[in-house]
């Protein structure tokens, strides 16, 4: 069993990192979970990997500041709340969804957006 753990581990790495990389082209499709997604993968298949991405210019700070104090910066907050209360939206307007649905699209989005909120926004200074 062992055995296959790293395998998976690394296919699901390079998977979350390829629907990152189509997040940043795409406005529907999140970034950051993937990639939270693929250095956790990665930091059980490839430490190398993960290094890598931690060290990356671009986003290895805000992955650091996640892995190491639960951070997501107020900016990266205020655009997911805003783009989750845009799908909402979209879908009473544009859907033919049954209310349930909408109900329940709309419950899910409202408790991850106060997991959200609830983040600290800049590391804890240490005293």
């Amino acid at each position: 069993m062992k055995q296959l753990t790293k395998p998976f581990y690394l296919v699901l790495g390079w998977l979350s990192l390829a629907l990152g990389f189509i997040g940043v082209a795409l406005p529907v499709m999140p970034t950051t979970p993937f990639l939270i997604v693929a250095l956790w993968a990665f930091s059980r298949s490839s430490p190398r990997l993960a290094a890598k991405m931690r060290s990356n210019p671009t986003v290895g700070p805000y992955l650091r500041d996640w892995e190491e104090h639960g951070v997501i910066p107020l900016r990266a907050k205020i655009l997911a709340i805003l783009a989750m209360s845009a799908s909402v939206a979209s879908m009473i307007v544009l859907a033919f969804v049954p209310p349930i649905g909408i109900g329940l699209v709309a419950l899910i989005m409202l408790l991850v957006a106060i997991y959200i909120a609830t983040r600290p926004s800049t590391p804890r200074k240490k005293e």
